[in-house]
């Protein structure tokens, strides 16, 4: 079996300076001083700590994290924009990146001259890029602009045609950072499209992205850095499990506080107080305390952990000064066997927020669990619907 496309990182290191400061005369002095007291000016800030992944030819990886944790760091010492201060990294095959917006993309140059110089980067010859020349135009849908300087582009333009290159010159290794988010929904879900296609062709993809989602789709192994160390790594869906539940106490550690109205209790079960199951009544009731009597719309949400709901249900009403209670039942839930979250927001009739969206508390669901779709079908809820199915020879 061919290696190529083989991606290995071992006990990678890296790490910044913290003290890079303005050019300021008083910054400099105070500098100079805390050097003279022989005091620590300033350190080292490590972004990332004794990462190691390998993956297989052929093989999808998502790396997912909050800001800050590391994972750009690593895709650009993945991609050899920047080294490693300790551990190794091996990518065996040809490696098409993007990285930034402008990876690879010099500004003074036409999107035509971009498109070969990075051709040549690659190590493809004129010729071999000119056989492509057409297909990555129109892939990045600029038309008559190719022959525009690329610094006259839009940051959307810029990424369309870097991501076109990067994907149309036939890469044994992919790697993508969180940059197609600049682009258009439309233009996002081509590049999903392409992926998809790069995958069947056993090209080795690993994507940093924040929606979790189109990690989930397209991936199926994960890895989770938290302040550059590996959190978790292995099946995607176990990774981003973890990550969810992780996403849900930053957000309820971070809850507002002087709200108008305010969440005093809460309780979430299955009817009659039973177990929460699968197509089985589900029953939520919450405490709300307001300082006046008023008209409000309270919108409750399911989620699988971070804000985006993928149950959303609202309801206007009239709460009383002081305590009122409120309650919700849906009658069939769809959801699979798994851990889920509440959220919950209150707003007045101009849709001012009396209770900030935040999450409420987290509920278990016993049923069937639901098998991962093929790869590259986005799903974006784990709804479980019943089906009759039937089958006959013809």
């Amino acid at each position: 079996m061919s290696s190529r496309g083989l991606v290995r990182a071992r006990r990678v290191w890296k790490r910044f300076r913290t003290d890079r400061q303005r050019r300021l005369l008083r910054d400099q002095v105070g500098s100079l001083v805390a050097r003279l007291r022989g005091e620590h000016a300033g350190g080292w800030r490590w972004a990332l700590r004794d990462v190691s992944l390998e993956v297989a030819p052929g093989e999808a990886v998502g790396i997912v994290g909050v800001n800050g944790s590391g994972k750009s760091t690593f895709l650009k010492i993945l991609s050899r924009v920047t080294y490693p201060y300790a551990g190794e990294v091996e990518l065996i095959g040809r490696v098409a990146g993007l990285i930034e917006i402008r990876a690879g993309i010099h500004p003074d140059l036409t999107g035509r001259e971009n498109v070969y110089l990075y051709g040549s980067l690659l190590g493809l010859s004129r010729a071999e890029v000119a056989a492509r020349f057409d297909d990555i135009v129109a892939f990045a849908e600029l038309g008559d602009a190719i022959d525009r300087q690329t610094k006259y582009f839009s940051s959307g333009m810029q990424m369309r045609l870097a991501f076109s290159v990067a994907a149309s010159l036939e890469p044994d290794i992919l790697l993508v950072d969180e940059v197609l988010a600049v682009g258009d929904a439309a233009f996002q879900q081509k590049c999903f499209d392409r992926m998809q296609t790069l995958l069947g062709r056993g090209v080795t993809l690993v994507f940093v992205s924040h929606d979790l989602a189109s990690v989930e789709a397209l991936c199926t192994r994960g890895l989770w850095l938290q302040e550059g160390c590996v959190e978790s790594e292995g099946p995607v869906r176990e990774v981003l499990g973890a990550y969810r539940s992780h996403i849900e106490g930053l957000a309820e550690a971070s809850r507002s506080v002087g709200d108008l109205v305010r969440l005093a209790q809460s309780r979430i079960a299955g009817a009659a107080g039973m177990s929460i199951r699968t197509q089985h009544p589900l029953e939520v009731s919450v405490v709300l305390e307001s300082d006046a009597a008023r008209t409000v719309r309270v919108c409750f949400g399911l989620s699988e952990g971070p804000a985006t709901p993928m149950v959303v249900l609202q309801r206007e009403l009239s709460i009383a000064h002081g305590a009122t209670r409120v309650a919700c039942r849906i009658e069939r839930l769809p959801f699979p066997r798994g851990r889920y979250y509440l959220w919950a927001t209150v707003v007045d009739a101009d849709r001012h927020e009396l209770l900030a969206w935040q999450p409420v508390t987290h509920f278990d669901v016993a049923g069937p669990d639901l098998d991962r779709p093929p790869r590259g079908i986005v799903r974006l809820a784990p709804v479980h619907v019943e089906a009759t199915w039937q089958h006959d020879a013809v």
